[in-house]
C-alpha cells in the first residue's frame, strides 16, 4: 500500500484559491475551475469545488462560518517565518485568529482562516528552550 496522502478540501471557487494560496508562498496549480493541487512541504492538498467534494463524500461540506472541520498545521523555519506567512494571508484576503505569540516559552505561532474559512496554523519550535521532561 502506498504510504502517501492526499487531503481533498471543498472551496468555493478553485481559480480564486489557487491564487491565495500561491500569494502567501505555498506551491498550488490549478486545472481550471474543476481542481487544483497545493503543495505544503510533502503534503499535497487536492481543492475540488464544494459540489465535487460533495459528491465524493456523500455529504454536504462544513459551514466553516459556524465551525471547523480541522486544522492544518505547518512547521515554520523561524519565527520571522511565521510572521511572514501571517501577514501574507491577512493581505491575500484571509483573516487572522490567532496573532503571532509565544507559547510556553519555545514554541511561536500563529493562525489564519483561508478564504473558504479552512484554518491553519503556523508554528515554529525553538527545541533549544523546550522543556526537559
Amino acid at each position: 500500500m502506498s504510504q502517501e496522502i492526499w487531503i481533498n478540501l471543498p472551496v468555493k471557487d478553485v481559480e480564486r484559491s489557487t491564487a491565495f494560496f500561491n500569494a502567501i508562498g505555498f506551491e498550488a496549480a490549478s486545472v481550471g475551475s474543476e481542481r487544483a493541487k497545493l503543495v505544503i512541504g510533502q503534503t499535497t492538498i487536492l481543492l475540488f469545488p464544494d459540489a465535487t467534494f460533495e459528491k465524493f463524500t456523500g455529504s454536504r461540506i462544513a459551514d466553516t462560518s459556524h465551525s471547523a472541520e480541522v486544522i492544518f498545521s505547518i512547521g515554520a523555519k523561524s519565527r520571522d517565518e511565521v510572521d511572514t506567512y501571517i501577514q501574507k494571508a491577512e493581505f491575500a484576503g484571509g483573516s487572522i485568529f490567532g496573532k503571532p505569540s509565544e507559547i510556553d516559552g519555545w514554541m511561536y505561532g500563529a493562525a489564519f482562516a483561508d478564504l473558504d474559512g479552512h484554518r491553519w496554523n503556523l508554528l515554529y519550535m525553538d527545541e533549544s528552550k523546550m522543556p526537559k521532561s
